[in-house]
């Protein structure tokens, strides 16, 4: 965990969730020590750059992947939903087909597959693309069919893998209202996204770092969380702590001193989250040397 400014953010390891996982695939530690919880009610989200272990953790919690080490809390197999990053959904099967074979998958009696079916087509708006090819929608609708299939038995715990990544902006914010919804009606939502607003709409954010959990906490605590102070300069800075956004030059400073000519800035969650790597950077013996 990062260091804080005040109280440190509670790990929160109730529901749903992985008390201290580690996944090892041969001399490969894809997550280390890793604890999380999932509450119903809420959407979760892991943050973290590609390779940074957040499709492995979520593969664990649904029961694809077996940890090397701790404990991963889940409900039984029909009261999950799974998204992958791939979608999941049959190009050859129209919408309907591929409902209709996720329901049935799933036990679901004819009657309640069909109520169901039409009301996701409903929901998604896919109803007047249901008799199409599922390889001939577009990136958004196929991934509101996607979700739509992950949903269809109505799970307790829902994971998605990065659901809107390569969407348009009109088909990302119609997910965004899917997920919330799930998430209203009660059911506990993981997410994996590498999208900072998509982070900060969720109750809590756990952002990874090469399989190590770097930051746990609601958007709030992580902003807060980093020690030392955040600077914005109109000009160029010559720092290893230092990064360009929106035009301008930004510095974190670990003991809260002032660079020359700099204005202090309240960080945001982008912010914190480049302030927290660089505290974990400036805590290694390579670094600090």
């Amino acid at each position: 965990m990062i260091a804080s400014r005040g109280r440190q953010p509670e790990d929160r390891t109730t529901g749903w969730g992985l008390d201290r996982v580690t996944v090892r695939f041969g001399r490969l530690t894809a997550l280390e020590r890793v604890s999380l919880g999932v509450g119903a009610g809420a959407v979760t989200a892991v943050i973290g750059a590609d390779a940074a272990g957040k499709t492995t953790l979520l593969r664990v919690l649904v029961g694809a992947v077996r940890p090397s080490e701790g404990r991963v809390r889940r409900p039984e197999k029909r009261q999950v939903g799974y998204m992958s990053a791939g979608s999941g959904t049959y190009g050859d099967l129209t919408v309907d087909e591929n409902l209709a074979f996720a329901a049935r998958a799933y036990g679901l009696s004819r009657g309640v597959a069909r109520s169901r079916i039409g009301e996701l087509l409903d929901r998604t708006d896919l109803m007047a693309a249901r008799r199409r090819l599922a390889g001939l929608l577009s990136g958004g609708m196929r991934q509101k069919l996607a979700l739509a299939v992950a949903i269809v038995h109505e799970p307790e715990l829902v994971v998605l893998d990065e659901p809107t990544t390569g969407v348009d902006p009109v088909s990302r914010a119609e997910l965004w209202r899917l997920i919330a919804e799930l998430a209203a009606a009660g059911t506990a939502v993981l997410m994996a996204t590498t999208y900072v607003d998509e982070a900060e709409r969720a109750g809590s954010v756990l952002v990874l770092l090469r399989g190590r959990p770097l930051a746990l906490g609601t958007p709030e605590e992580i902003r807060r969380a980093v020690p030392g102070e955040l600077y914005e300069l109109g000009g160029r800075i010559d720092d290893w702590r230092a990064w360009r956004r929106a035009g301008r030059w930004r510095v974190w400073s670990p003991d809260g001193r002032a660079p020359e000519g700099a204005r202090l800035i309240e960080p945001d969650l982008e912010d914190g989250l480049v302030m927290a790597q660089l505290a974990y950077e400036a805590s290694q013996p390579e670094v600090a040397a």
